[in-house]
């Protein structure tokens, strides 16, 4: 079931369409500037309505469990995804940028 690339942190474009799927939580206290925010629980029911199908997706959660699963799904739905190899902890120590909700400094759960 996995016929998606694993892309390293370090590799994902400034410009990429980055999917998380965390939960609300994780998301609000930091995530990847500009990522669509779907939780894993929610992906099948609001995939068609948020995601482009023309569009490739970079999926990411904390360490790349939910993230895989969650590629693969897509995969297998037609979407074109990539998994964030390693998840956030790469996209940390690949010192690439966290946005927050909360108005504190962003951190990754």
């Amino acid at each position: 079931m996995s016929d998606f690339e694993t892309v390293p942190a370090a590799q994902v474009p400034q410009e990429a369409a980055v999917l998380d799927v965390r939960e609300a939580y994780e998301f609000e206290v930091g995530h990847a500037p500009g990522a669509v925010h779907i939780p894993v629980d929610e992906v099948p029911t609001r995939f068609d309505a948020e995601l482009d199908p023309d569009e490739d997706y970079y999926v990411i959660c904390r360490t790349g469990g939910r993230s895989a699963q969650i590629a693969g799904w897509l995969t297998a739905q037609g979407y074109s995804v990539l998994l964030v190899g390693g998840g956030y902890d790469a996209w940390i120590s690949a010192e690439k940028p966290l946005r927050s909700i909360t108005g504190e400094d962003p951190r990754v759960l």
